[in-house]
């Protein structure tokens, strides 16, 4: 029950990373003469940046299968937004976009794991 607290942990403060970082992103396009062009890439780091705190953090208690866990995380965290964005858009479908997102989503989780593990 622990390491899914943790996971649950993880994956929360992935949420609110994203948050906050997409938040810092609106403020800077709003005042800014930054292209439209940018926004995508610039999703997709900050989801990656925010899954890769989320998994680090969720796993610094848990101390053993890094990879496993922190790939749990960033799983869970692209389904949740997914399963999310299918219900809100009944136009939604698997772009190239989505499939680097999921990738991303995956193998920062998996890093991030690692860290949290190994972290003292």
């Amino acid at each position: 029950m622990d390491i899914a607290k943790q996971i649950g942990k993880g994956v929360g403060i992935s949420f609110l990373v994203t948050i906050i970082l997409l938040f810092l992103f609106s403020v800077i396009l709003t005042f800014s003469e930054v292209g439209e062009n940018v926004i995508n890439p610039v999703i997709i780091i900050i989801t990656a940046i925010s899954i890769l705190i989320g998994s680090s953090i969720g796993n610094m208690k848990i101390k053993k299968k890094g990879l496993l866990n922190g790939g749990l995380i960033g799983g869970l965290y692209i389904l949740i937004i997914y399963f999310t964005s299918s219900m809100l858009n009944w136009h939604f479908g698997l772009e190239l976009q989505s499939i680097i997102m999921i990738i991303a989503g995956v193998v920062f989780g998996i890093i991030g794991g690692i860290i949290g593990v190994n972290k003292k």
